[in-house]
Parts: structure tokens; sequence; C-alpha cells
């Protein structure tokens, strides 16, 4: 056991075994029932290392190999373990194997899209941590067309009953649907936003998160991540230039200067014309 900065800090430990998350492993070493190396341990920033025997009561805890997941969620089910009101969950369409794992954010019962599981309580927080602003991209259907002022009001914010809500972004893609980027994640945000300003969503689809799609992934179709694939999900991708922007960019480029004209030349005929004399101009032989 260590207080120096060698080490991992016992709270993070614990949540890499799969006991709970950090703030629940919190929660279990202060009350007393985290033990390392035969003596209680009541301080969640305690360092232990390689070297130390950790135990939760009479088991001894060890890290498991951390599992990311990307599943395409299909309409109809919650992302829960258990349900309280007896729906089927996401993990009806899981194997067993994955049952383990943690849905990272939620999607409710009539979207669909991409989410993410894993054993992982880090990048579960990075993912969903205000203060990271990890992307999540939605193609969102509406009950009928709409004015541009509305993608406009929904950037600006709106009231909902869960609190003031925006959208990173709002595109449209046809009269009636648009694709919306969120940074937050307030609970069913994007019907409460559409409400807002008297439209519905007749579907939702999470297509993007951070950098990372689900294209070629059938609603019900899962598969590992690979290292790259977990780093692009906590990388947005670059701002794309928006037409506005484009724009404000012509105006503010300096204009070409432009030679000076010079005077047109007379054709023969026209200079003949305008001979005072009346003797016709001299040929060349």
């Amino acid at each position: 056991m260590s207080t120096d900065s060698q080490g991992t800090r016992l709270n993070k430990f614990l949540a890499s075994c799969g006991v709970g998350s950090r703030r629940a492993c919190d929660a279990i070493i202060q009350e007393g029932r985290v033990y390392v190396n035969n003596a209680i341990c009541d301080n969640p920033a305690t360092r232990v290392t390689s070297d130390d025997v950790v135990r939760l009561g009479k088991k001894i805890v060890t890290p498991r190999s951390t599992e990311v997941v990307l599943f395409n969620k299909p309409r109809g089910l919650v992302c829960t373990a258990k349900d309280e009101l007896g729906r089927e969950t996401i993990y009806a369409a899981l194997p067993q194997k994955l049952h383990h794992l943690k849905n990272v954010g939620r999607l409710d019962k009539e979207s669909e899209g991409i989410i993410v599981l894993t054993n992982d309580g880090e990048l579960a927080l990075e993912l969903t941590h205000p203060s990271k602003k990890v992307e999540k991209e939605y193609i969102v259907t509406l009950n009928q067309a709409f004015q541009n002022e509305v993608m406009d009001r929904l950037i600006a914010g709106v009231h909902t009953p869960e609190g003031r809500a925006a959208a990173k972004s709002v595109r449209r893609l046809s009269p009636r649907r648009v694709s919306v980027v969120l940074e937050t994640g307030l609970k069913r945000q994007i019907r409460l936003m559409f409400e807002a300003v008297h439209l519905r969503v007749t579907k939702l689809v999470r297509v993007r998160i951070g950098s990372l799609g689900g294209s070629g992934l059938e609603p019900g179709e899962w598969y590992a991540l690979e290292p790259n694939e977990i780093e692009a999900l906590k990388t947005n991708p670059k701002p794309r230039k928006q037409p506005a922007d484009v724009e404000k960019a012509k105006r503010q480029r300096p204009a070409a200067k432009k030679s000076p004209r010079r005077p047109a030349r007379k054709s023969a005929k026209k200079q003949s014309r305008g001979r005072s004399s009346g003797r016709p101009p001299k040929r060349r032989r």
C-alpha cells in the first residue's frame, strides 16, 4: 500500500474490478468493507500496486480486462439491466457473455441507434461528463415540415421540463428530417426540445458518438471496438464550415485590383468617318 503518486487509487482499482462506479466504491470503502493487505482501509485515495492484496469482505478482487462494445439498439428496448415495468431491455438482444457490461448513457424506448457498453468506468465517465463535450449526432424525423427559424431557436436554447436545453448544431436534411448534434444529455432532450417549438419527433436515430459512427451495423448487432475506435469515441470531428461562414469569408476577402482600361481603338472605318477633310485616306501599295 502506497501513499505517494505510485500505484492506482483504491476507488479506481475497485471500479476496474467491476465492484461498481467510482462513487459507489467510495461509499463501500468509507463503510470499512475493504481490506488492503488484511488491514481495513477507509481512504478512497489510498494507492495500491500489483503487490497489494485487496479484499471486499472475504473475497479477493482483481481488475477485469476492459471490454468496449458498440451496439445498434433497436426500437422498443429500454436501456437498463432490469426494468420495474417489465419492459424488454437491451440485454434481451445481447448474448449472456455481455450482460456484465454497463450501457454508457441511454436511448429511450422509442429511439434507436448506437450505444456503448463497457466495464471501463473511466471511459464511461469521459463519454458522459459535460466537461468533456463529447458530441452525439442524431437523425431526427418530424411530423411536419418547418421553417429555418426553428433550427435557430434550438441552437439558441429552449425551455423544457428538464431545464434549458440547446443543440450544438442543427442541419436540415429534408423538409421533415434534420441532423441534431448534442454535447449534453438531458432525459429525452431532443423530443422535449422539439415539443417546445410545437413539433413532434416520429423517429430518432443516434448515428455518431465522438468521431465514431455505426454505419454497416444493423439493428440488434454489436461488435467489440478496437483501440483506435475507442479513441475515436472520445474525439469530436473537425467542425465543418457552415455556408454562413463561407459567405463571411467571401465578404472579408480583399477585392482583386482591376487593371486600368485602355481606350478602345477606333477602326479604320470609324477613323475615316471622323476625318474633317473630305479627301479619302491614302492607301498603301
